[in-house]
Order: C-alpha cells, then structure tokens, then sequence
C-alpha cells in the first residue's frame, strides 16, 4: 500500500513512535494442519494514529446511484422512489444510506426516454423524507439530438420547481453523464470533445442560474477511470463558486463483461486493487484537491457491464465495498455513491426470484460502513510481515474508535486472526465488536451473509447486535477475526466526570 501517512494503511516494519493506541493482531496459523495440532503466531500490529489528525467523513458519504428512469411511473402509474414503497425504504435505511445521486446513461439516452416532471420529482423527495436520505445530486439533460428541443429552458424550469420545494434535499445540480463516452454523444449535434462540451455545460449551467441564481452544480461525471476530462473540468471551473464538486465514476475491475466467476473473486479480493485506488488517486484526486475542489465517486462499483455473476453478487463483493468505503473516507473523498441499475449482478439491492427487493451481499459491507464510519478517518500503520491478505481502518467520533479489520484470506490455507487490542495507555473503558460473516466462510456464496448476527431485509429494521468482548487482561482487549470475514470493533474511552458546580 501507498505510504500517506494520516490517509491510509501503510504496511511498515519501523518501530512504533509515540502511538496513541497499539493494536496487535496474532494470526494463528494450523502448524501443518493434520500433522500437528499446534498453532503458530503471526503478529500483525496496527497503530492508531492521533484523533486529531483524522479526516473527517460527511454526514452524507455513504450513497447509491440510479439511472433517471427509475423516477419514471411505471405501467400502471406507480413510482419506484416512492413514500409508499416500504420495502425499498426499510432496506436503505436498514443499509444506512444517506446519499442519492441521480443521473446516469438514462439521463439523457436513449434521447426517446421522457423528462421526469414534478410530479416524479414529488415522489422521489416523499421517497427521500421516508428514508432519511440527507442529500440529493440532481441530474438534468445535455444531450441534444436536435437544437430545438431547447433542453436548456427545460432544465430551468426543473431547477426551479426543485429549488422551491426540495432545497433543503438538494445537494447539487449536476448536468449530463459521462459527456466522453462517444457511444452516447455520438447522437448530440454540438458535443464532439472536451471543449466543446465544456461550452455547451457553461450555456445549460447559465440558464440555470438565470432561474436559481443560488444554484450550485457537481461534475463532470466522467466515465471511469477518464482523467483527463475529470481534471480538466476541474482546472476550468476552479474558483468559479458554481462548481462545488468534482465527480468521478470508478469501476475498479473494468468491463465485468467476458470474465469468469474465479476470475472476478479473485480480483474482487486482490491486493492489486488498493494498487487501483492508489493510481486513480494520483493521477484524478490530487489534481482535483490542488484545484481547490473537493471529489466524490458519484459511479462506483466493482465491475461495469453489470457486473461478472457469480462474482459480484457474493461475500466477496461486501468485503471488497467496506474496504473500498474506507479506503477513499481516508483520503479525504466527499462520499461514494455506488451505482445500482435495474437489475444486473453488481448491484447493492436487487430482485429475488419472487421479484422481491432484497440486499444483495454487497449491502452487508455498506453497512458495516454505516456502523464504523462515523466520525474522522484516524491515520492507521500497520506491520504485516507475514503478508496476511488483511487491511485496518480507524474512525475516531469524539468519544470512541472504530476499528474496522477485513481479512480477505480466502481458499486453501486461509488464516484466521486473534486480534488482541493494547489499551493499557489509552483511555478506554470498554470494547465490543460486530462481525460480518458468511457460513464457512464462504466468499462465493449469496446467502446466509449477515452482520452483527443478523439479516439485512425490506420489511423489519435490522437487529444486529454488538459483543462485548472479555474484560481486558493487563489493558489488553482480544477478538478473533476469522479468514473471509470482518469485524468493527468499538472501542470505549473513559467517560470524563462532570465540572464541579460552582459554590453560590
């Protein structure tokens, strides 16, 4: 991994300076498996660093996005994003989602898709109250087949309603999607490269503000992995106030498309794709962040093209979104939005066989977010000489860590971890922990996943509960986390005793 010291993970041999708190993971190892009975230690130590030094995560990180035509009423007029759809609202608040973003292909393409009106717009803010969404990026139409349609005027009138009903929802306006990908804008009249894009969003962008003139937009949701337009776009609209993020789509894995099921598990769990985060955020983010602008994944998944089944849709995506989730939260991403389309494998919610909304096993990794990152992303150093397929995040709230540690050993030979927590100068009062499993540790598998014990479904709030492990032993905390799983453990400081009143 990437040595950024207060951003991320880094594997290190040196010898510990000052931490504020030591975490010291021994892997037993089966010594020989049937030859021997005996286990072996393999130490892995991760040490926290200084709360003060975290980056904080936004209320509004963790999010999905969807195509604009799901706000679109279905044959016998119903909504998708509706107050009254309880399975969908229970599952994302079940999920912890606070974030939507709305856009995608079907923004725009096939030009024959309608607008929403108000009326869509209606039920998806009723939606957004039902399920405690906090925030809203709202996209609007670029695309243009023919200089008549005039979407320009269009889009204001849009922008207008939304900012007089829904304002408080809103987080930014956003205009077109992936405005590079010639397939698509192939079929505008005007947009043939960057510039000329860049002319015809600042023309829709003005329209918009002569309507709002308090209006504020995200952009330029390239398609994943384009940098050149994503930093472009930044270095054009820097210090303009308008532009008040940058937006990003990222696939880590490529096209899904063509690969086989072992192939997509194994890259979905490979170390070589924190090497992907690493370049993307050289080569996209720092550019961005020099630019004076924040980012944020408003695309991500593992793989486009729907996906690769049997790959994406098992454990092995969920232990790969927490530790993607983290990873970004640490290097000071905005949030990330992943991108759920109706219905292919990769998705975060799909349909069961009954055409049932239910959590794919990639919500059980959102979740364990949900539970572990709230707060600041506390900088983490870790010493891993046996190379344990593992990575550790810290999330300090004011009040107490979370430890989130994934072990993505997987297949022959997998190793469990017996993590022990040295807490003797720290401060802290208690620990528990929360587990996300799958049976046998399985990483191919689609059911039985669960955290905290428990089911994520669409009709009773989750009911995961926390352990609390043993009273600590000479200020040491243990638990184990086994090969193939995760586990956040929450680590309590000492409540600090109320001021004496004062004598009157």
């Amino acid at each position: 991994m990437m040595s950024n010291p207060g951003k991320l993970c880094t594997w290190s041999s040196e010898p510990f300076r000052t931490p504020a708190v030591a975490i010291i993971f021994s892997l037993m190892l089966l010594g020989g498996a049937v030859i021997s009975h005996a286990w072996a230690q393999s130490p892995v130590t991760v040490t926290l660093g200084s709360q003060s030094a975290g980056t904080p995560i936004p209320a509004g990180f963790l999010g999905l996005s969807f195509g604009m035509k799901t706000l679109l009423p279905d044959k016998d007029g119903g909504h998708f994003f509706s107050a009254t759809n309880v399975p969908l609202v229970t599952l994302l608040r079940n999920i912890g989602i606070k974030h939507l973003r709305l856009g995608g292909t079907t923004v725009e393409s096939p030009p024959s898709t309608p607008i929403p009106d108000p009326t869509d717009i209606d039920n998806l803010f009723a939606f957004v109250e039902a399920a405690r969404i906090e925030k809203v990026i709202y996209s609007l139409r670029l695309l243009e087949t023919a200089p008549y349609l005039h979407y320009a005027a269009t889009n204001a009138a849009l922008a207008k309603y939304i900012w007089a009903h829904y304002r408080s929802r809103l987080d930014l306006f956003a205009i077109g999607n992936e405005p590079d990908r010639r397939n698509v804008y192939d079929q505008d009249v005007s947009i043939t490269n960057f510039a000329t894009y860049l002319g015809k969003w600042r023309e829709f962008a003005a329209a918009i503000t002569n309507a709002v003139p308090a209006a504020k937009f995200a952009g330029p949701d390239a398609g994943s992995g384009n940098v050149y337009w994503t930093t472009q776009f930044a270095d054009a609209t820097k210090g303009q106030g308008s532009v008040q993020l940058i937006t990003e789509h990222f696939y880590v894995g490529g096209a899904g498309r063509g690969k086989t099921a072992e192939q997509g598990l194994e890259a979905i769990l490979s170390t070589n794709w924190i090497a992907a985060n690493e370049r993307l955020y050289e080569r996209m983010a720092l550019p961005v962040i020099a630019a004076g602008l924040p980012y944020r994944f408003t695309e991500a998944s593992d793989h486009y093209s729907g996906g690769i089944p049997h790959a994406s849709d098992t454990f092995a995506a969920a232990l790969w979104a927490l530790d993607f989730l983290h990873w970004w939260a640490a290097h000071g991403t905005s949030g990330v939005n992943f991108h759920n389309t109706q219905w292919v494998v990769n998705d975060v919610i799909t349909l069961d066989l009954n055409r049932q909304l239910v959590a794919n096993p990639k919500a059980y990794g959102l979740k364990a977010f949900a539970l572990g990152g709230q707060g600041a992303e506390v900088p983490v150093t870790m010493n891993n000489s046996d190379g344990l397929n593992a990575t550790a995040y810290a999330v300090w709230d004011g009040s107490q860590f979370y430890v989130t540690l994934i072990n993505k050993e997987h297949g022959f030979g997998a190793r469990d971890a017996q993590v022990t927590i040295d807490a003797r100068d720290s401060g802290l009062a208690s620990a528990a922990a929360i587990f996300l499993s799958a049976p046998q540790g399985d990483v191919a598998t689609k059911g039985g996943v669960t955290i905290g014990g428990a089911a994520i479904t669409n009709n009773a709030l989750w009911a995961g509960n926390w352990s609390e492990l043993p009273s600590a032993t000479n200020g040491h905390y243990a638990v184990t986390v086994k090969f193939s799983s995760a586990a956040v453990v929450r680590l309590r400081t000492v409540p600090q005793p109320a001021p004496p009143r004062e004598s009157r």
